[in-house]
């Protein structure tokens, strides 16, 4: 999904290619190996409330499901051909789960109400306005103590990731990848009100450099003077 202020930009960036997201993901982006330890990094506990920030298709919240049922996992994307195929694929599996239309830049749940936030392949379709309002948006859903858990497109580790996130810029725009080619997202987490913000791991993929980063919300009483 790439959303803006009020629209969105469907997934690969057209309507007619969304069905075919999952099997290019898939074959392009070491999604299971990078989605795998996007899980473990985040820590996850029974009963936990989990957010799935730009679902997509479900593939995340689906794994976050199946590895911990007695978790809540709510999913949010704006465009709902993405989400009729997620609500498929978690009707395939047959899992529970809350599936919701809307914004990242106005999430439409209430304050301290998730355990930990994930994101995977979102961010980089956001304008710098957006990236920084969801941010802030994410903070304020989740729990002090709650951590924040992306994958994302980061900053080239070789020539080679360089060349190939060319394609990635291509398809979804140079003016919201810019800030993934300089690496920004722990910078924007930090300016968001985030704490213990960094980035855990790199993968090389035949689109670029593919980016793991965590970071938590304050406990209660750690808070200084933030936004919200």
């Amino acid at each position: 999904m790439k959303a803006l202020s009020n629209s969105y930009v469907p997934a690969l960036g057209y309507h007619w290619l969304t069905r075919f997201y999952d099997p290019i993901v898939r074959l392009t982006t070491r999604e299971s190996t990078f989605k795998e330890a996007l899980l473990r990094q985040a820590g996850l506990e029974a009963g936990h409330r989990v957010l799935d920030l730009g679902c997509g298709t479900g593939t995340l919240a689906t794994m976050v499901k199946r590895s911990h049922p007695s978790a809540e996992v709510f999913g949010l994307d704006a465009d709902p051909e993405t989400l009729k195929l997620a609500r498929a694929k978690m009707a395939r599996a047959g899992l529970e789960m809350q599936l919701d239309q809307g914004f990242a830049s106005a999430l439409p749940y209430a304050p301290a109400s998730f355990d930990r936030a994930l994101s995977s392949l979102f961010f980089h379709h956001l304008s710098d306005q957006s990236k920084d309002r969801a941010m802030l948006e994410v903070r304020r859903v989740l729990r002090p103590g709650g951590e924040f858990h992306i994958a994302d497109w980061g900053k080239p580790t070789s020539p080679a990731m360089r060349l190939a996130f060319v394609a990635i810029q291509m398809l979804d725009g140079f003016a919201t990848t810019r800030g993934s080619l300089m690496g920004v997202l722990p910078e924007l987490l930090a300016l968001a009100g985030f704490e213990r913000v960094e980035l855990t791991r790199n993968y090389s993929t035949l689109f670029g450099t593919l980016s793991l980063y965590r970071a938590r919300k304050p406990r209660t009483g750690e808070e200084k003077n933030r936004p919200l």
